[in-house]
């Protein structure tokens, strides 16, 4: 390119970094810095508890208390509740464990699972309760955590043998079972000591006290998160 005048003229310079054209582009601005997210307040949080203990350990009783008494929605399943949704052809515990025992076992766990997992999907906590025990893998935590997730609360309700005893002598129907069969499950729920589970006796608690104490240790595990 030339000049009218015939003189020549050089090529305009490359634009200086951060110019185009006549305008000069403003420096970049730094991205927002995000607060750092605020802890989960576990009273308000929507979450899955499981409660495990003997019959007679008072799990049901304590399961109803703590979801009346928190201040989001609440749900309470009991797994003794969904198998004797069965009513021809029921399982009676009383009859001893067999194929047909474990079978509506594991369909009742199933279906509270898929109940849990629901509440939670729509912002309702729940809390479930189950006599599992530590020494059978097949039918025990494992089982749950599948079927509710991985973020389920386990806690352990174990009051003393003389207190299940008693609280078992009250009952009627299915619920009720042969001392010597409560003593069995009793001592088997023994095995949860040194599990890293959090373990309550509630042999003499109230139920708002026992109620506390599941708050105390549904929050230690938002903190620190159990190993299970």
């Amino acid at each position: 390119m030339t000049h009218p005048a015939g003189v020549p003229v050089p090529p305009p310079a490359p634009p200086e970094a951060g110019v185009t054209g006549e305008f000069r582009l403003p420096p970049p601005t730094p991205a927002p810095q995000q607060p750092p997210a605020a802890p989960a307040d576990p009273a308000r949080a929507a979450l899955a508890v499981l409660l495990i203990g003997p019959a007679g350990a008072g799990k049901t009783t304590v399961a109803r208390r703590w979801a009346d008494h928190r201040q989001v929605p609440t749900a309470h399943i009991s797994l003794d509740d969904v198998r004797e949704w069965v009513r021809s052809g029921f399982a009676d515990p009383r009859s001893g464990w067999d194929e047909r025992s474990e079978a509506q076992y594991r369909l009742a766990r199933r279906t509270c699972g898929f109940a849990a997992r629901n509440y939670l999907a729509n912002g309702i906590s729940c809390v479930l309760d189950d006599a599992v025990f530590p020494d059978r893998p097949a039918i025990g935590l494992g089982g749950w955590k599948r079927h509710v997730g991985p973020g389920l609360i386990p806690i352990v309700l174990l009051p003393g043998l003389e207190v299940v005893l008693a609280r078992n002598a009250e009952r009627s129907g299915t619920r009720r079972l042969a001392d010597e069969e409560v003593a069995a499950i009793h001592g088997r729920m023994a095995g949860w000591y040194g599990s890293g589970l959090p373990i309550i006796d509630n042999s003499r608690l109230d139920v708002e006290t026992t109620v506390g104490l599941i708050d105390e240790a549904v929050a230690r595990s938002f903190t620190t998160p159990l190993d299970w």
